[in-house]
């Protein structure tokens, strides 16, 4: 089975910085691309950011100069830099990747169990 297993979220002040991590493990064969969501309460989730396996990445325009993405292929790893933090970016921040498990199988969409981000003024 496919895990995706988050780390690094938790509270900081507004103009902070957090480091989300994102591995994935078990039956995989290719990840075509790895991406950040998140939700707000009340509010639904949205795309933060997203990279291929190419490293092409694509940003919302909210954190546009604020968050990077970067990824390791080798570890299957995803890593979500987070700079000058605002109270509006408070929300849980879900990984997920898009992967096929061995050759010629369709690619799934998988997500971690998400991880708690919190930025107070």
């Amino acid at each position: 089975q496919v895990q995706l297993v988050e780390s690094g979220g938790g509270s900081v002040q507004a103009g902070g910085s957090l480091r989300l991590s994102c591995a994935a493990s078990g039956v995989i064969f290719t990840i075509a691309a790895m991406g950040w969501y998140r939700q707000a309460p009340g509010k639904q989730r949205e795309l933060v950011a997203a990279i291929t396996s190419g490293g092409s990445t694509n940003y919302a325009t909210s954190v546009k100069g604020r968050f990077t993405i970067s990824r390791d292929n080798a570890k299957n790893t995803v890593y979500l830099q987070m700079n000058s933090l605002k109270p509006e970016d408070t929300a849980v921040y879900y990984c997920s990747a898009r992967l096929t498990e061995r050759p010629g199988a369709r690619p799934y969409d998988y997500w971690g169990q998400g991880t708690q981000v919190t930025v107070s003024s």
